[in-house]
């Protein structure tokens, strides 16, 4: 971390570099030492300074200055500094103004020039300057910075994708005094959030995923043009399937459209995954499995949406959004699936504003306090009950059946029974919301009776099912009636290979229509919705790839 700062000011060129020259002598080794000629460029360097997130000790500024006298600096500079200490130099003549100035900027020492001896006359005083701000200096900061506002979607998209690619971040609101400094030294103003401040001190004014991947270190960009095996998605599948394949020599490579973990990777807390006796939080999961997969050579694209696939000869080629293509031998469909938009008034203009989709874990201290509601009646729905509890004054699961059993492990349904924060409403649904910025009202609906309320709600997480993502695929691959992708011996009807079917075999049992498209996971019709079997499942894909190349 660099050492923090102490800035000097003057545009005496001479009296600058004696200045410089007396404190770096003294405490160079343990601050940096950085000169100005005049008020605007030290207000500029200020501006650098706080975009890379380190921290000013001291400010030591000449009271007589063109455009800009010390005075007027010091103030300007509290609004990017204000716990840093703040010398006036001064001549005799000028004593009257620095007196003035204790009251105006808080002036916390005026010195006379000249100071000579330093020993004497300039130690002592920045000692005890250096002194009083070491004991409750500002923090620097080594992670990304995100300033927006509470209500924002877009700020909610950019941190949501921070988190869920687990880069560490710091949420500044735009509103309060730290996050209006970093914007006044972006230069941008709270109309322009979300702003993310890169560690080495660049500002992004709402930036674009894409944008995000890169200043964080994510791959957008393929290495080559052809592999040996294409993995379309990052949840469990997708990494089972790549830690597979690149383990067993294929030249493998991993799509994300978003972040890898999928829907696993948001989860709180996954407590019957094999292997893991206290449970494991769906973000650890993922990270491990990231880092496995990148150890045996894989390679782990993000921000990249896959929306085409075609046949070229005995190629697959997949075609992204932005007109690029990738080409394979074979291919591995592990997309997932994705939770169904809550189809009620009010709702779609406050999605990211109170009303979210997933656990949204990144919310949950806003959330201290404060009621939450939560749609759904699978274990995901528990793990966030579960998960919010920690935080809100009380979860309510609102749920259309009457009862958990049908659709959620025993054992989320004991935890759910003895937090006694969380309330089940069984034969409940949620028929519309309002609120003016973000989400304020919910209307609920007995599903029995009909009976209509009204309840105060700041916060919705919506966990109703899912959809694949297989729009894409349209004409390609075989689909069932819900959008899954149909394999094995289920595109063998009447003993008819499925229509256009070119080799003389009947398809592997996780192969699609299209010889050489395998699906894993979620996105596979008649499979079974768990992380372990959803590993399983990209770990046999890749073993029967295996068994498609050899017969090439």
């Amino acid at each position: 971390m660099a050492h923090p700062v102490i800035l000097s000011i003057d545009d005496d060129p001479a009296v600058s570099r004696a200045v410089a020259r007396d404190i770096r002598r003294r405490y160079g080794d343990r601050y940096r030492v950085v000169r100005a000629g005049s008020g605007p460029e030290a207000l500029d360097t200020l501006r650098e300074i706080k975009l890379r997130g380190e921290q000013v000790a001291v400010l030591v500024a000449d009271y007589r200055m063109p455009e800009m006298n010390g005075i007027e600096f010091l103030e300007a500079a509290m609004d990017l500094f204000p716990a840093a200490r703040r010398v006036l130099l001064t001549a005799y003549a000028d004593t009257g103004a620095a007196i003035d100035a204790i009251n105006l900027v808080d002036l916390d020492h005026y010195l006379l020039k000249p100071w000579h001896p330093p020993e004497e006359k300039l130690y002592p005083v920045v000692d005890a300057l250096l002194e009083a701000w070491t004991a409750s200096p500002e923090a620097a900061t080594t992670e990304i910075r995100v300033v927006g506002h509470r209500w924002s979607a877009p700020s909610f998209a950019v941190r949501d994708f921070l988190a869920r690619n687990l880069v560490p971040y710091r949420w500044l609101l735009a509103d309060e005094p730290e996050g209006g400094r970093l914007l006044a030294a972006a230069g941008a103003s709270a109309a322009d959030v979300p702003v993310v401040v890169t560690t080495d001190g660049k500002a992004l004014v709402a930036p674009t995923e894409t944008e995000l991947a890169g200043i964080v270190g994510l791959n957008v960009v393929p290495a080559a043009d052809f592999y040996d095996l294409v993995v379309v998605g990052g949840g469990p599948a997708g990494l089972g399937a790549a830690v597979y394949g690149a383990s067993e020599g294929l030249r493998t490579v991993l799509v994300e459209r978003r972040a890898t973990g999928g829907q696993a990777g948001q989860s709180s807390r996954i407590e019957n995954y094999l292997g893991f006796p206290d449970g494991v939080s769906g973000a650890q999961l993922t990270d491990r499995a990231r880092r496995q997969a990148l150890k045996f050579g894989a390679e782990l694209l993000t921000t990249r949406e896959v929306v085409g696939l075609a046949e070229a000869g005995s190629a697959r080629l997949l075609r992204f959004d932005d007109g690029s293509t990738l080409a394979a031998h074979a291919v591995v469909l592990a997309t997932g699936v994705s939770y169904r938009m809550l189809d009620a008034p009010g709702l779609a203009d406050l999605t990211g504003r109170g009303v979210f989709y997933g656990s949204a874990a990144t919310e949950a201290p806003s959330c201290v306090d404060q009621d939450v509601y939560i749609v759904g009646g699978a274990n995901s729905a528990g793990q966030a009950a579960v998960y919010f509890s920690r935080y809100a004054a009380r979860v309510h699961v609102l749920i259309r059946g009457a009862d958990l059993t049908a659709s959620m492990s025993s054992y989320l349904i004991d935890q759910l029974d003895r937090i006694d924060r969380i309330t089940v409403h069984p034969h409940t649904e949620v028929v519309a919301g309002a609120g003016e910025g973000h989400l304020q009202c919910l209307t609920l609906r007995d599903t029995r009776t009909g009976q209509r309320r009204d309840v105060d709600a700041s916060w919705l997480f919506v966990f109703i099912g899912a959809e694949p993502r297989t729009e894409w695929l349209a004409g390609v691959v075989a689909r069932d009636e819900r959008g899954y992708v149909v394999t094995g011996p289920d595109l063998v009807a009447g003993g008819s290979r499925p229509p256009g079917w070119s080799l003389p075999r009947d398809p592997y049992h996780l192969e699609s229509s299209l010889p050489g498209v395998f699906a894993a996971g979620d996105v596979r019709a008649a499979s079974v919705k768990r992380v372990a079997s959803a590993v399983g499942e990209g770990a046999m894909a890749v073993s029967l790839v295996h068994r498609y190349l050899e017969a090439q």
